[in-house]
């Protein structure tokens, strides 16, 4: 398996060609003047209206003070008295809890990326797996958590390792399902890396139907997303979801 650290950045050479390390070989690939102009195709794409509208990141700040009149509200129709002490500050707390949370809404895509794709002659499976997460259940606005895991086979670029956990933040922190969270972060590493693969896993415990409605404390739910040789190919697929299953014993 590839064992470059892809968070790295690639020193330039001396003839203004960025090298890349594979297996102990070091072999030219792009010059720096054809990244920097692929940086910015990527930059504007990812910047667009339209690509922001798609993965639904062109949402307005949060208005804090709304959310708290309206938890303010809340606890006085389930009979609290929001002035006693222990709920004072509590709308405060909880507006400021809604605005991390939902974070993600309001995530730049481009500055998240940052220029870590780089262009490396690798076309085996790269896994990324155990990727914790939380997010709020759109219909009763209560957490569900897990863990989401990410596969994809590159076309001659890999991503910064440390992004592929933020971008599994950049949705789960809104208002989500767990089958519409899986799908973007599958067509998003879709989008940015145009790989020949990807494939997406979210394992997920929801407090919705384990605090209240059927009250299954033990039950939870797998999701997942594949793309390109990834749905087609079902050895592919299979070499995944082993890979999944033997991780998930050793937890």
């Amino acid at each position: 398996m590839y064992q470059s650290n892809p968070t790295d950045d690639v020193p330039p050479g001396a003839n203004g060609h960025h090298y890349l390390h594979l297996n102990g070989h070091k072999k030219p690939a792009i010059t720096s003047t054809q990244e920097l102009a692929l940086q910015r195709d990527l930059d504007a794409k990812l910047r667009s209206p339209e690509f922001l509208r798609e993965f639904e990141l062109d949402l307005p700040e949060v208005d804090r003070s709304r959310i708290e009149s309206a938890v303010d509200e809340i606890l006085e129709a389930v009979g609290e008295d929001p002035a006693r002490e222990g709920l004072q500050k509590t709308p405060h707390r909880v507006a400021k809890a809604y605005d991390e949370l939902l974070s993600g809404y309001r995530t730049d895509p481009a500055a998240l990326i940052n220029g870590a794709i780089f262009h490396v002659e690798f076309d085996d499976m790269v896994i990324v797996h155990d990727i914790e997460y939380s997010s709020l259940c759109e219909h009763h606005m209560l957490p569900f958590l897990g863990h989401a895991h990410v596969a994809y086979i590159p076309n001659d670029r890999v991503i910064g390792l440390s992004k592929i956990p933020r971008i599994v933040d950049m949705f789960s922190r809104r208002l989500q399902v767990q089958e519409r969270m899986t799908r973007q972060i599958a067509h998003f590493l879709w989008e940015v890396l145009q790989p020949q693969g990807v494939i997406v896993a979210v394992d997920g415990e929801h407090m919705c139907s384990k605090m209240r409605g059927v009250e299954k404390c033990h039950s939870g739910m797998t999701t997942t997303a594949a793309l390109g040789n990834f749905k087609t190919d079902r050895e592919l697929r299979r070499e995944f979801m082993d890979h999944l299953t033997r991780e998930r014993k050793q937890r």
